[in-house]
């Protein structure tokens, strides 16, 4: 499979790992995108824009990235904070009172962006249509008891995100998440990127499926995890906090629908290029070309301090947040202990690494099993470790 697109001196390992993806891991399409000190080092792609077609995977695909979407969004609240029109430590009520129904007057912002809030499951979990009509699901988080008292555990909240995160942003400043990323961040930076596509860019994207990984062993030294007895039993209990978190929507919409696609789901529903998730970190850490640094210093504190960590009651095994964004730790095997950013369930992946000025972006259309430390994302990881180490 022939890579297309350009790597800097140096960066070759990372084109390298970008072509065995293909040849042992099966990648089916995918591109990859690195930033330097806010200079584009990486952009490379290959396979089909199709996890099904054999149409070619060009500079300008883009592909619905899932919880990848989760990094983004939460940059909104942060910068809200930075901008002095949110208090991340105000109770949620007061920026939206019907949230503070069942149990949750005390939940705080900072709880939502770190997973604490109690409410990743709904005891009546939403149709695909209400998913997407921006009025169901805040009510019913609005309306949810909480699983655990909020603030004194953490749980991946997989899909409610959406509508606590998103709410939160429209009550505050009167606009929609999706356009709030739109027109302060993705349109002044030039950005690849979406949480709401809109028509006229839906012919740049590609389809996801889900596809088998390979039956051979991953290569020696890899950092992807074997499930647990537990985890695998979690996922398979319908009664379970992992099930029901990712089953808040329920049947489990088409990710391919145009209808999906366009609705603004700040959990699971963004469509981006990888090109435009690495500039997006790289603008979090500093300047790129033609865009400001988005993040200042104590807001990027923020987003990598940790907040949360230890066993995570949906995902099972443990896990490491900041303010929205996962950390460096053993279920997520960033590039290095400073580095933040998020995943996304299937290969999906971007994140910055402050200390290296590296901003990283990596999508595909092969969904492959796992939520977190996807072997390819890995491989692609240790390579720009190596790289910048030498």
């Amino acid at each position: 499979m022939d890579v297309q697109g350009t790597v800097a001196d140096g960066f070759e390992p990372v084109r390298d790992a970008f072509a065995e993806n293909f040849a042992r891991r099966g990648e089916r399409g995918a591109a990859l995108a690195l930033y330097l000190h806010g200079r584009k080092v990486v952009d490379i792609w290959g396979g089909t824009k199709d996890a099904d077609g054999d149409e070619p995977w060009t500079r300008d695909t883009a592909q619905v990235v899932r919880s990848v979407t989760k990094g983004v969004a939460a940059a909104v609240p942060l910068l809200l904070h930075q901008r002095g029109q949110l208090d991340l430590d105000a109770r949620v009520g007061t920026y939206w009172p019907e949230f503070k129904a069942n149990g949750k007057e005390r939940v705080l912002v900072r709880h939502l962006l770190a997973h604490r809030a109690g409410v990743p499951v709904l005891d009546t979990p939403l149709t695909p249509g209400e998913a997407v009509d921006g009025v169901s699901g805040p009510r019913a988080v609005a309306a949810q008891r909480p699983a655990w008292e909020p603030g004194t555990a953490h749980g991946y909240h997989a899909q409610t995100y959406s509508w606590t995160i998103g709410e939160l942003v429209r009550r505050v400043t009167g606009r929609t998440l999706g356009r709030w990323v739109a027109e302060e961040i993705a349109r002044p930076l030039g950005l690849g990127l979406w949480i709401g596509l809109p028509e006229a860019e839906r012919g740049r994207v590609g389809r996801i499926a889900s596809i088998e990984p390979p039956a051979a062993p991953a290569a020696q030294g890899s950092l992807r995890l074997r499930p647990k007895r537990s985890v695998a039993e979690a996922y398979q209990d319908p009664e379970s906090l992992t099930r029901r978190a990712f089953a808040a929507i329920t049947p489990m919409p088409d990710e391919n629908d145009p209808a999906y696609r366009a609705a603004e789901l700040a959990a699971s529903g963004g469509v981006a290029t990888a090109d435009g998730l690495a500039r997006f970190y790289a603008a979090l850490i500093g300047p790129v070309p033609f865009g400001r640094r988005l993040f200042a210093p104590a807001t990027l504190t923020l987003a990598r301090t940790e907040e949360a960590a230890g066993p995570d009651r949906v995902l099972v095994v443990g896990t490491r947040f900041g303010l929205g964004y996962m950390l460096h730790g053993p279920a997520s095997p960033l590039l290095g202990p400073g580095s933040f950013g998020h995943p996304g369930r299937g290969g999906s992946l971007a994140f910055a690494d402050p200390e290296t000025g590296i901003g990283f972006g990596y999508v595909t259309n092969g969904m492959q099993r796992g939520v977190t430390a996807d072997p390819r994302a890995q491989a692609l990881v240790r390579a720009v470790r190596k790289v910048v180490a030498e």
